[in-house]
């Protein structure tokens, strides 16, 4: 079954008047999706993603790395299942059983929150601890090595995205600054896109 979609920038905006973020004006002519396919959700960056993989599946929608990192700070919000970084946790590689670029004491919670043979489908983490807030904790959390995506703690694997992350964790207006930048860059991507003559139903 297919429904129709919001844009991304739509879900996002929604979410964040929710939680006392950023604000931004919406440009008329807004194009939503025609279709909403579960399969194109393959397309999205993966948590497991290194900054090379991030910057590329960034870029192939003409976002920038400023756009990557700036937008990456979404992740202020929510929750996430065990299952998006129990590869950090347990059985890491052959040298070691945790991700070395995660604090220890942080991995150790998560495993406590995740057991080994966990039988919760529901248990997992938030994405940082004021996770209905948007702020700029998220940046502050992986200086700390305490991001909870392995691609959230690529970000300090260039100069460049690690010099973001700094000046965004000293600053939360310049974090928001940037994602509403980022955002109204993101919201002009197009493709297999219309404008709604009613904005409940395709056209």
């Amino acid at each position: 079954m297919e429904l129709p979609s919001m844009s991304m920038a739509f879900v996002a905006a929604f979410c964040l008047s929710s939680t006392g973020g950023p604000t931004w004006d919406v440009s008329k002519g807004r194009k939503d999706g025609r279709t909403s396919k579960a399969s194109e959700t393959t397309q999205l960056p993966s948590p497991t993603f290194n900054i090379a993989q991030l910057q590329q599946s960034f870029s192939q929608r003409g976002l920038s790395l400023d756009d990557l990192v700036a937008l990456s700070g979404g992740h202020t919000l929510g929750f996430s299942h065990c299952s998006s970084f129990q590869s950090r946790i347990r059985n890491f590689n052959a040298t070691h059983d945790i991700d070395p670029s995660m604090h220890p004491s942080f991995a150790a919670s998560l495993r406590g929150v995740c057991p080994k043979k966990n039988r919760a489908k529901n248990a997992g983490a938030t994405m940082d601890p004021s996770s209905t807030t948007f702020d700029n904790t998220y940046f502050k959390l992986i200086l700390q090595k305490k991001g909870l995506f392995s691609s959230d703690q690529s970000l300090l694997s260039t100069p460049k995205t690690e010099d973001l992350v700094t000046k965004f964790a000293s600053s939360k207006a310049t974090f928001n600054k940037a994602f509403v930048s980022s955002m109204i860059k993101m919201s002009s991507i197009t493709g297999g896109q219309e404008v709604r003559k009613d904005c409940r139903v395709v056209n």
